[in-house]
């Protein structure tokens, strides 16, 4: 499919609240302003998501402002025992008020109460991430500060207008960060070597409408020494200007056409931790995906909100083509695939 990429900085929105350009970027170019929204301000959906993991175990945690529902969220995976303990905590009606940064580039973002509390600090070279709560297993806290480190060049930036005005989806992902730091629940520690240890952002700014189901799967790793990484999506939302399926090697993005997750089971009876396929119409992304873990969560709230998420941890193994033709190879490579559905 042919794609169009912005390539020049400009304000995400026009004067009517749509956006003046979709498509992809390999860069924050398009520059998001809430002021410019003129959808209801109910439908504003506004998160931060870092994952930091190497073979023993991950962390996820999250800060959102969803305009009505805001939420913190704090995952550890651990993948030798295939375990994972999820604890979140909902903000009511915090519309806007928790001050998520218009750029991934600069600012704090930081939530917390009795309890708990999260920080996400951006500094020049690095970010810091900050983490702690109370009774995170039974009686033991959880406390985590990790830095993250040689930010690449390149990264997916996308562009995506919803069928309907005043709605789109500003996204950002940022692969292959390098990680180190600690993570300590009661007496048990977790260590991040940047050598083996990587991170991810999801960066996230739009308005939505009230029922969508999205794919996404990551990885981020060395081959041979160099990082090497990739962001393949799809699901939502109007994406005919283009995808967000990318590969990231060295530093720099090379942009794939169509990816399809090929999921065991029919979509209401999934068997998740069954071997998934991935195949590009392109013919540059060919991988097959072998499960280690299902941090799996589904809540409702009167019959009208609802998430339901599987978002499954494995290994890739399989080949992708750069821009220049060049074959990467990868074997038991660490990442994760998800299947999420809300209605929000």
């Amino acid at each position: 499919m042919e794609q169009h990429e912005i390539t020049a900085a400009g304000p995400l929105l026009d004067e009517q609240g749509n956006l003046r350009e979709a498509g992809y970027a390999k860069q924050l170019l398009p520059v998001y302003d809430r002021k410019r929204i003129k959808a209801n301000p109910l439908r504003i959906k506004e998160w931060d998501y870092y994952l930091v993991m190497n073979g023993q175990f991950g962390l996820a945690l999250t800060i959102a402002d969803n305009s009505y529902m805001g939420l913190d969220s704090f995952s550890l995976l651990n993948f030798w025992e295939q375990t994972q303990i999820t604890r979140s905590i909902v903000r009511l009606m915090p519309m806007g008020s928790t001050g998520m940064p218009s750029s991934s580039a600069v600012g704090d973002c930081a939530s917390g109460r009795k309890g708990h509390s999260l920080l996400f600090r951006k500094e020049e070279d690095r970010r810091l991430l900050y983490a702690h709560m109370e009774h995170f297993r039974g009686r033991d806290p959880l406390d985590a500060y990790i830095e993250l480190t040689q930010e690449p060049e390149e990264s997916m930036v996308i562009c995506t207008p919803f069928d309907k005005p005043g709605h789109f989806y500003l996204n950002q992902k940022i692969n292959c960060l390098r990680a180190s730091g600690k993570v300590t629940v009661g007496e048990d520690e977790y260590m991040l070597d940047p050598a083996d240890s990587f991170g991810v952002l999801d960066w996230g700014r739009g308005v939505w409408t009230y029922h969508n189901t999205w794919c996404w799967a990551s990885a981020s790793g060395l081959v041979d020494g160099i990082p090497f990484g990739f962001n393949l999506g799809y699901g939502f939302g109007d994406t005919s200007a283009a995808t967000e399926n990318m590969l990231f090697y060295n530093g720099k993005a090379h942009k794939l056409s169509k990816v399809r997750f090929k999921i065991p089971g029919r979509r209401r009876n999934r068997r998740y931790m069954e071997q998934w396929e991935f195949t590009s119409d392109d013919g540059r992304f060919e991988m097959r995906f072998d499960p280690i873990l299902d941090r799996s969560a589904c809540s409702s709230a009167a019959g009208v909100i609802k998430s339901d998420q599987h978002q499954i941890f494995g290994k890739f193994t399989g080949l992708a083509l750069l821009d220049d033709g060049k074959e990467i190879f990868v074997k038991d490579f660490l990442g994760f695939a998800e299947e999420v559905e809300n209605k929000w």
